[in-house]
C-alpha cells in the first residue's frame, strides 16, 4: 500500500492579534468566567475583555500544568503522551458549566448519555498504544470520538487520526468542538464504529472508547502487523472491565490484560 502522508497538528494560538483575534477573544471570554461569579468581561469594553481573556486562559494553562504533573506522578512516562495531554485544552469539549472540573480525574457528562473519559484513562490508553513506538505512531483508528478530545489529543502523536462516532449528535459537537483547532490530520466520520474502517486500514494503532463482551473481529482484521489495539473489555475481571491489548505479530494476535476501567457500553449501527 502506498504509504500516507503525515500531517503535523496545528493548533490555533491562545491569543493573536488583528481583528479575527480580537472576535475569537470576544467570543469566548464569557465561557470561561468562574461558576457562581459575574465575568468583569460583560459590557467591558474589546481591549478589556481581550485582557480578561488572556488572563483566564493563562489560569487554564496552570491548570492543565498540575494535570500532567498528576499524570506523571500516576505512572504516565511517556513524554509525547504527556506533552499532547499538556497541550490539548481539555475545558473547550465540555459545557462552560463544567470548566472548573475540566482538569480533574474525573469522568464529565458530553451529552446523549455519555462521558468524556478521565484525564489519566485517556493517558493511560494512548501510552499503551504507543508502548515500544519511537516518534510518531502512523495511522491510527479511533471507535467512538464522544466530544472530540481524545481525537485531539492523538492528533499530536499519530500521524493520521480516524475516528468514527455512531452518535450524530456528538458527531456534530466533535466537528465543531475541533473545527478552529486547525487538526488536518484528524478525519471525523460518522458511522458504525463495530466494522471499524476499513478504506483507512490497516492502522498502527485502534483504541476504542466503548466496552463490549468481545473485541469485533473487523477491528482486529484492521490492523497492521505490528500494530496495537487498545480497548476496554467486559467480563475478564467478573462483571467490570478491563483494559484489553491486542497486538498482531506475524504469527497472529498476542493478548495482555491491564487495570480495570469503566466505559459506556460498545453498541452497533448508528443513531
Amino acid at each position: 500500500m502506498k504509504p500516507r502522508p503525515s500531517f503535523p497538528a496545528r493548533l490555533a494560538p491562545l491569543e493573536s492579534t488583528g481583528p479575527a483575534g480580537a472576535r475569537r477573544a470576544a467570543a469566548t471570554s464569557g465561557a470561561h468566567a468562574h461558576p457562581g461569579r459575574t465575568s468583569g468581561a460583560v459590557g467591558a469594553s474589546l481591549p478589556t475583555r481581550m485582557a480578561t481573556s488572556a488572563v483566564q486562559e493563562r489560569d487554564y494553562a496552570a491548570v492543565r500544568r498540575d494535570m500532567v504533573q498528576r499524570l506523571t506522578r500516576s505512572g504516565i512516562a511517556d513524554a509525547t503522551v504527556l506533552s499532547a495531554m499538556g497541550s490539548i485544552e481539555r475545558h473547550r469539549f465540555v459545557d462552560s458549566a463544567l470548566h472548573a472540573q475540566a482538569y480533574q480525574e474525573t469522568s464529565l457528562p458530553i451529552g446523549l448519555g455519555q462521558t468524556i473519559s478521565k484525564p489519566g484513562v485517556v493517558a493511560r490508553m494512548i501510552e499503551l498504544l504507543r508502548q515500544g513506538a519511537s516518534g510518531r505512531l502512523g495511522r491510527v483508528l479511533e471507535i467512538g470520538t464522544g466530544c472530540g478530545y481524545q481525537a485531539a489529543v492523538l492528533s499530536l502523536v499519530a500521524t493520521e487520526v480516524y475516528s468514527v462516532e455512531r452518535l450524530r449528535g456528538l458527531h456534530e459537537r466533535a466537528r465543531e468542538n475541533l473545527r478552529t483547532m486547525r487538526l488536518p490530520n484528524v478525519h471525523l466520520l460518522f458511522g458504525d464504529g463495530m466494522v471499524g474502517y476499513a478504506k483507512g486500514a490497516p492502522y498502527a494503532g485502534i483504541i476504542a472508547a466503548a466496552g463490549g463482551g468481545d473485541v469485533p473481529v473487523a477491528w482486529t482484521e484492521q490492523l497492521a502487523v505490528g500494530g496495537r489495539l487498545v480497548a476496554p473489555v467486559a467480563g475478564l475481571r467478573g462483571a467490570g472491565q478491563a483494559i484489553v491489548v491486542i497486538e498482531r505479530t506475524r504469527q497472529g494476535l498476542e493478548q495482555t490484560l491491564h487495570e480495570a476501567v469503566h466505559f459506556v457500553p460498545l453498541k452497533s449501527g448508528v443513531a
